[in-house]
């Protein structure tokens, strides 16, 4: 999986062909943000064009998913298509959308859909574009014209984000699937409380604190040697 330190809140993006990912990158490894979507990609339908943001955490995840009727001249199979991407929740819908409609406009101009057989490509098989995905991703994060211009893609492309439909992405889950997520979840807090006791260990025994007998005969005591 191609990945970069690059600070923005554009964590993770994908381009997929049904629950074939294509192409992606992520700017967060620490993030596991790339885990959502092969979560989410089985669950999306491809019957008529739709626009969704799942909700996750401190996450969204924001797709434009294609169909066949938008492609009638050209191989169907470029309606199986869909692009995603994983954002933080505070930095609103306007943005990503228009990260994804500029990725789409890209990803077709390199991936001709009059010529490309989707469905015939291996996984990773349009990783020759993860490349500008990772430049995207930036650029639009954290980048005053990146944002500008992705607001200009919405303005063009979507008439109402605020119109788009936003689920809870554990409403979709099958329960073993909800299960993932909370061990995942669960893995993340013990990390951080495993942090947490070490530097609390660290800070007791520089500064010659006696905690038990702060706190009781069940509390830790921590002296220094």
């Amino acid at each position: 999986m191609a990945s970069s330190s690059s600070v923005t809140p554009l964590l993770y993006s994908c381009i997929a062909y049904r629950t074939t990912i294509l192409t992606e990158h992520t700017t967060s490894a620490s993030s596991q943000t790339s885990s959502l979507a092969s979560l989410i990609l089985p669950k999306i339908g491809h019957d008529k064009p739709q626009k969704l943001t799942y909700t996750h955490n401190d996450n969204f995840i924001h797709y434009i998913a294609d169909a066949p009727s938008e492609y009638q001249n050209a191989n169907p199979t470029a309606g199986g298509l869909t692009f995603l991407v994983v954002a933080k929740s505070n930095f609103g819908r306007r943005v990503p959308f228009g990260f994804l409609v500029e990725i789409k406009r890209r990803f077709l101009g390199q991936y001709d859909p009059q010529d490309t057989d989707f469905a015939g490509l291996p996984p990773y098989g349009a990783a020759a574009f993860n490349s500008q995905l990772k430049q995207l991703m930036v650029d639009y994060g954290t980048t005053e014209a990146g944002q500008n211009d992705a607001i200009g893609n919405v303005r063009g492309e979507i008439d109402n984000v605020r119109g788009i439909m936003t689920e809870n992405i554990e409403r979709v889950l099958e329960r073993g699937e909800r299960i993932d997520l909370l061990v995942d979840k669960t893995d993340r807090l013990g990390t951080n409380a495993h942090e947490f006791r070490s530097s609390f260990s660290l800070y007791t025994y520089s500064s010659g604190l006696d905690v038990g007998s702060q706190h009781g005969e069940d509390a830790l005591a921590v002296t220094p040697k």
